[in-house]
């Protein structure tokens, strides 16, 4: 392999990465355009453990955005299971609907994978979903929610969750159905933001630790360690980055544009490709 093979060979896991990076915490679904530039560029990526990889470097960048709200929901949490001092029950009931929320998408992955994978993968889904995504995108467009943190039920932590194992399916963006049902549910901005990405964490850790047998037993994972640490590194640092904007997005309110994006691209699709 000359030199400009071997940097396109490695550009190739760095610019997926970019990719996954950008569309993980915004509502476009990294997984539909990960599927779309595989099939408009013809790139091919040699070994099982690379999206797993790149999905862990997301959650690394939400883990240090959110730490400290995931440190005193941990605390709290503890504290109020010790000693059932009212003052830290708001903060067990919001683990507590977080850990509810993930039952959904965890038990429909676990049934269903195979189904989704072998019939829902498929490019001119992507393009239909991601029209469904920018629809319901556009309903809640000019929501403001008067929900906070300390008012989330049980009914909508289930809902919530039900959203998000809707995601499973590429193009539905798994941000955007989170953050869609809890806005329809009365939500505000910010902590429907907060929800949908503190949701990310346990289901994307379930994956992650069911995952690691595979990646211990990838044949490729000697030979590729460098192109799979650059891709986890372009994935984390566009991740850390796309997350901080999107949460001035979601204060601006100006997620209208995000509507367009997927709705357009969605007929491209199904039109052209």
């Amino acid at each position: 392999m000359d030199l400009i093979q071997a940097f396109l060979f490695l550009f190739k896991y760095i610019f997926l990465g970019i990719v996954q990076g950008v569309t993980e915490p915004i509502p476009i679904s990294s997984s539909g355009h990960l599927i779309l530039l595989r099939h408009i560029l013809d790139i091919g990526i040699t070994g099982l453990s690379f999206e797993i990889i790149v999905n862990t470097a997301s959650l690394c960048a939400i883990f240090i955005i959110y730490r400290t709200d995931i440190k005193r929901l941990i605390i709290n949490g503890l504290k109020y299971v010790r000693s059932q001092n009212t003052l830290y029950r708001d903060d067990f009931f919001f683990l507590l609907y977080l850990i509810i929320a993930t039952i959904p998408a965890a038990i429909i992955g676990l049934l269903f994978e195979e189904i989704i994978e072998s019939h829902l993968v498929g490019i001119q889904v992507v393009g239909i979903t991601l029209i469904i995504t920018g629809f319901f995108i556009w309903m809640i467009r000019h929501l403001h929610g008067y929900k906070g943190d300390h008012q989330i039920t049980l009914k909508d932590a289930i809902l919530i969750g039900f959203a998000q194992s809707i995601a499973l399916i590429p193009g539905i963006s798994r941000s955007g159905a989170t953050i869609i049902a809890a806005m329809l549910l009365g939500l505000k901005r910010e902590t429907a933001l907060r929800f949908s990405f503190l949701l990310y964490i346990p289901i994307s850790v379930g994956v992650m630790a069911l995952s690691i047998p595979k990646i211990i037993n990838d044949p490729n994972i000697h030979t590729l360690w460098l192109p799979y640490f650059l891709g986890f590194l372009a994935s984390f640092i566009a991740s850390l980055y796309a997350l901080q904007w999107f949460m001035g997005i979601m204060k601006q309110g100006k997620l209208k544009y995000f509507a367009y994006y997927c709705v357009i691209v969605g007929f491209l699709i199904i039109w052209f490709i």
